[in-house]
């Protein structure tokens, strides 16, 4: 069974960066909504709470369902998960007086803390909340400060659940790379002998034994997301997948020519299909942005799905 970190996300720009940071340490992981995460069971070595744009003041506030995590595998929550575990057992949390956005330095460190270990006195890290932790429940206990926020970092006494305010997974917290490791291989015992090839490996085992000798029609956008899928899904099943890329008349100069001839040297079946007059007919006279972007979903739908029925014993879409 794979282990895993299992990464809840509450909207925060930085949550696929979570991800990435957990990955080079040779973990793998999987993102997922705060309010929709599969089973937590013996592959799911620790969860992490991610940052979010709303406050856990608001009466609205994303509220996650922790009754299958907490206590049971390591949690870590970070900013917004931090001041969400603080909040809702007792603690504190209020506006901050001048939003706190940008680099700090930790003033106080708890260095017997497993998940401080290594982290120097003076370390930089990235802030970035309009609300501060003014009083943490009476089970957890300070593990590091800053000189302008006394919560940066806390634990649950009895448990391995903790929470920081600032942001180990961006550039700017210098020894975030130090806590993460600590958080991954110390306190959650993860192997870290995942590497992105053995992903690709089981991921085409798994295609193979899903879709057999079943024929996948996939739309392709050229982009990086597209091409990675359809590369996945070509290794799994060779000539059964079948691929179409539309010209929908608004792509850059010369991309649909160049987009086909790079497909060339990927090995994939692909068709190109020419649609932008009919593309150009449909949006000609509309100014209003989301009109447009209606306009043009369904007319792909369109265009996709009849090129999608000129192809004989399709069954999955890719």
């Amino acid at each position: 069974m794979q282990e895993k970190i299992v990464i809840l996300d509450f909207g925060s720009q930085y949550t696929q960066l979570i991800g990435r940071r957990v990955r080079e340490q040779n973990v793998y992981c999987e993102i997922h909504p705060y309010n929709d995460f599969p089973q937590i069971d013996d592959s799911v070595k620790g969860v992490i709470l991610s940052g979010s744009p709303h406050s856990v003041r608001e009466d609205e506030a994303p509220a996650p369902d922790l009754s299958s995590i907490r206590g049971k595998v390591p949690l870590l929550g970070v900013c917004y998960g931090a001041q969400w575990l603080a909040k809702n057992n007792g603690g504190v949390v209020e506006a901050s007086k001048t939003r706190e956005y940008g680099r700090a330095n930790l003033s106080f460190i708890h260095d017997s803390h497993a998940l401080l270990k290594d982290i120097p006195q003076g370390s930089q890290v990235w802030m970035s909340h309009g609300d501060t932790i003014l009083d943490l429940p009476q089970n957890a206990e300070l593990i590091c400060s800053t000189t302008d926020v006394k919560v940066a970092g806390f634990s649950f006494n009895g448990e391995k659940t903790y929470g920081i305010q600032f942001h180990p997974e961006v550039y700017h917290s210098v020894d975030g790379k130090i806590l993460l490791k600590n958080f991954l291989i110390d306190v959650c015992s993860c192997a870290c002998d995942w590497t992105p090839a053995s992903f690709v490996e089981d991921t085409v085992a798994q295609l193979q034994s899903i879709l057999g000798n079943d024929r996948v029609v996939m739309g392709l956008s050229g982009g990086v997301d597209s091409s990675v899928a359809a590369q996945l899904l070509h290794l799994a099943i060779g000539k059964n997948l079948y691929c179409i890329f539309v010209d929908n008349g608004l792509l850059r100069k010369n991309e649909f020519e160049q987009v086909l001839e790079g497909y060339k040297d990927m090995g994939l079946n692909i068709k190109g299909v020419d649609a932008k007059q009919s593309f150009y007919h449909d949006l000609k006279g509309v100014t209003d942005p989301e009109k447009k972007r209606k306009i043009i979903g369904n007319k792909f739908i369109e265009v996709f799905d009849d090129e999608a029925g000129k192809i004989k014993d399709v069954k999955p879409l890719g």
